[in-house]
Formats: structure tokens, C-alpha cells, sequence
């Protein structure tokens, strides 16, 4: 969203909600256009349904007041159509004592909220700010997710690409339930980050996150720190001690990589997430848990199942969505915003701003990056922390990094000149950026007048093979 759209926005929310009354009650419509007046909001009438889809169509309108026994269409049938032409507008209906089912009804078809006649203004007046109040919710958080897109990451991933995006349109989805959710990517693509921002978005986001490393946990020890156990389970427990999944209660179990844990416990833990339960070690007493799981691997899963390595029925219990993380090499024109995400990090650590040389980024974006964004992190850190001065140059970077492109990849061990070097760092920035000269420049670190001299000298020179 752009800064514009992102002010307008904003200034949608700062104006008053318009409120529609329909009713044919003069009484009644004056008692509702009171409270709405005097809650700050603006108001429009109608004593009709057609009046009121009219008023609809012609102007937005965030909240519908209308009677159930509104003349023509009636309240019930406004409410269907309100509900489907204009999704994003709450309806508050108004009955009869002794029609509380039709309101009831009308509450399960979608409306925010119902009032029986003759009512109080104090009992409209607190509806009224509730329905507001969850409008401005629902906007507020329109809003962020629109910025959230806007901005060069989400939650603590950082990229602009369009394979980020698409994971960040997954995770917002898959944050607001609560099924089972398995992450793909080898190691260092932020699977853990992934697992947070599900977490954290959703509504068991104020409950414990637990993130559990299933290839770090010692083979004999991984039951007992699973299910917990308890007093004189074994030699050395001289008390109970909760187990990970227990101490997930409510909230979040995140198993990273799932695909190291032994087959004897992938049963086990398979039965703890069908009968939400845990047994611990030494226990004859079962413990209730309820958690959403998240889980993620490096490993080719499906593989591993054909292989035996994995048991089929956790794979399909885990793998109800899957977000697949994208490795850096996929997505190089990120790299430049990780840089500079990077250099802000571990510049503000030292109080010395840092920036990055146009030979420096260059080997950045003609390096594969096996182990993704954790190693270019620590590439980054390095150099801060062994530059001497404000540029960051190829000699501040790890070995791997200072040799060129060619020399790494070079079948036949052929020396490459610089230049040569160098044209075809262009030529892939170019092609990152999709044929955009000036997109090209930026992801080089480089000015645009640089970039078109380079091009113009090399369409004079002929090219090496």
C-alpha cells in the first residue's frame, strides 16, 4: 500500500461511522437517530427497505439500524442482503417482545447485535458502541496487515519478493484458526519465524510459545522431555517436571525439524495429539493438553515416509497446511534489504553506521547463499565487526564470499577477468529486476548513471565465453 493510500486510510478511520436507521416508526426512528447523533456518529434514514438498499448503493454506510417489520422486503430479508453486498457493514436489528426468535435467527444470519422495543436509549446507546468499537477493530486491523504488506518484511521475516509474499498471505490466513500447520525450507530460510508469526497473530497469541528442536533432544531423553515425568520415574528424577507439551497448554507447540524425531516416538506423539492427552514417564495418570502444533523440517518428508523413515498417519496429522519457505538463492532481490536490515542490527549494537560497498554487493547477489538468510547474517556480522572503517568492502567479507562468481562456480578452473566478473553480476541483477535498469542499480548498490555507462561499454566490447 502506498503512503497515500496508507493516509486515506487512516483518514477513513478518523471520520465519523455513518449509521443507516430504517424504520417506519416515527418514534422509534427519532430515538434511534438521537443516540446516534449524540454518540458522534452520522446518521441517515429511511422507512423503507428499498430507500435503504438505495442509500446503500449510493454512499458507504458501516452500520444498519433497521426494524424486522420494516415495510416491503421486511428486516430479515434487508439483513441477507445487507450481508451480501455489503460484508463489511454490521447490522443491529430492532423487535417486538414477542418476536425474539426472529432477532435470535437474525444474530446466527450475521447481525452484530439486536434490540427489543420499546427499548431504553442507555441499552442502544452501549449496543451501539460495541459495534462500533469492533468496527474499529476490524479497520485497525485492515490497516496493519496493509502496512504489514507494504513494509520490506512481516512480523521478523524481512523481503519484498513475490515467494515472501505469498508467505505472508499464508500466514495470515492460516493464523486466525488453529489446524495443524507443517514448514518446509532448509535450514537457515526462518522456519522458526514463520512458526512465531502464526503464533503471534492468532488468538493464542497472549499463551506460552514453545518452540521444541526435536534433532537437538538426546534420543533417551526425548519422552521424558516431551511427556515430563515424575518422582522416582528413573534414576535422577527426585522430583515431577512438566514436560514441553504440558507447558504448551493454550498455546503453541512448535516441533522443528519433526523429521529427526525417531519412529518409536513419532507413535507417541501421534496418540498425544488424537486423545489431547499426555501420559509422563512413570505416570499411570494421563494430563489433558490443548494446543495448536506447529511443526517444521529440512527433510523431504514424503520421502521419508515411503522409505519408513516417517510414519504416514503423523505426516497427514502435521501436514493439514503447508507453507513452503523459499531458499535465498530464489529469491536474490530480498538480499539487498536484508543487507541493509542486517547492517541497521548490528550497526546500532556498535553506534557506527555501516554501508556496503558496490563490489561487496555484487558478491552478494552472485553467491548461492547454501545456508540462506542465517548465513548471510552472519556474513553481515562478520564484516561489521572486522571492517575498520564506514564501507564495508569484499575484503571485510568471509573467505567464501571474496572469491568471485566465476572462481566458485568455474567447471574447468578457468581465471575470469574482472570485468568479465562484473558484467555478469549485471546482467543477473538485470534479470532479478526483470529487465528494470534502475531496480538493477539499487539491488548493486550502485547509481543509475554507473549502471548505463557500465551497459554502454560493454556494447562496444565483445563478450567472453
Amino acid at each position: 500500500m502506498s503512503s497515500a493510500a496508507g493516509t486515506e486510510t487512516a483518514r477513513a478511520i478518523e471520520q465519523p461511522m455513518v449509521v443507516l436507521i430504517v424504520d417506519d416508526e416515527d418514534a422509534s426512528r427519532n430515538l434511534c437517530l438521537e443516540v446516534v447523533t449524540e454518540s458522534g456518529l452520522r446518521a441517515s434514514i429511511a422507512s423503507t427497505t428499498e430507500q435503504a438498499l438505495e442509500i446503500l448503493d449510493r454512499f458507504p454506510v458501516d452500520i444498519v439500524i433497521t426494524d424486522l417489520r420494516v415495510p416491503q422486503m421486511g428486516g430479515i430479508e434487508l439483513l441477507k442482503k445487507v450481508r451480501e453486498g455489503y460484508p463489511q457493514t454490521a447490522v443491529v436489528v430492532l423487535t417486538q417482545y414477542g418476536t425474539i426468535e426472529s432477532a435470535v435467527e437474525a444474530t446466527r444470519m450475521g447481525a452484530a447485535d439486536y434490540v427489543t422495543k420499546p427499548f431504553h436509549i442507555s441499552e442502544l446507546r452501549s449496543k451501539l458502541k460495541r459495534v462500533v468499537r469492533s468496527l474499529e477493530i476490524d479497520q485497525e486491523n485492515r490497516v496493519l496487515r496493509e502496512q504489514l504488506r507494504s513494509r520490506p518484511g512481516f512480523g521478523g521475516l524481512t523481503g519484498t519478493s513475490q515467494r515472501m509474499q505469498r508467505v505472508y498471505r499464508l500466514i495470515e490466513k492460516v493464523s486466525q484458526h488453529n489446524y495443524p500447520v507443517l514448514i518446509l525450507g532448509e535450514s537457515g530460510t526462518g522456519k522458526e519465524l514463520v512458526a512465531r508469526s502464526i503464533h503471534f497473530m492468532g488468538s493464542r497469541k497472549h499463551k506460552p510459545f514453545v518452540p521444541v528442536d526435536c534433532s537437538a533432544l538426546v534420543p533417551t531423553l526425548i519422552e521424558s522431555e516431551l511427556f515430563g515425568y515424575v518422582k522416582g520415574a528413573f534414576t535422577g528424577a527426585t522430583s515431577n517436571k512438566q514436560g514441553l507439551m504440558e507447558s504448551a497448554d493454550g498455546g503453541t507447540l512448535f516441533l522443528d525439524e519433526i523429521g529427526d524425531l525417531p519412529v518409536d516416538l513419532q507413535a507417541k506423539l501421534l496418540r498425544a495429539l488424537q486423545e489431547k492427552e499426555i501420559k509422563p514417564v512413570g505416570s499411570t495418570d494421563r494430563v489433558t493438553v490443548t494446543m495448536r502444533v506447529i511443526a517444521a523440517t529440512n527433510r523431504d518428508l514424503e520421502t521419508a515416509v515411503r522409505q519408513g523413515g516417517f510414519r504416514q498417519d503423523l505426516y497427514f496429522r502435521l501436514n493439514v497446511v503447508q507453507i513452503k519457505v523459499p531458499p535465498l538463492r530464489e529469491r536474490k532481490s530480498d538480499i539487498p534489504v536484508l543487507v541493509n536490515s542486517f547492517l541497521e542490527k548490528f550497526s546500532s549494537e556498535s553506534h557506527s553506521p555501516r554501508i556496503v560497498s558496490a563490489e561487496a554487493m555484487a558478491r552478494f547477489m552472485t553467491y548461492d547463499w547454501p545456508g540462506n538468510v542465517r548465513e548471510l547474517e552472519n556474513a553481515i556480522e562478520r564484516a561489521v565487526a572486522l571492517g575498520s572503517g564506514p564501507i564495508l568492502h569484499v575484503g571485510d567479507l568471509p573467505s567464501n564470499l571474496q572469491l568471485a562468481a566465476g572462481e566458485r562456480i568455474s567447471q574447468d578452473d578457468e581465471i575470469l577477468p574482472l570485468d568479465e566478473l562484473e558484467r555478469r553480476a549485471i546482467r543477473r541483477a538485470l534479470q532479478e529486476a526483470g529487465g528494470d535498469k534502475l531496480a538493477a542499480a539499487r539491488l548493486l548498490g550502485i547509481g543509475k548513471t554507473t549502471l548505463y555507462r557500465k551497459l554502454k561499454e560493454y556494447e562496444s566490447r565483445p563478450q567472453s565465453n
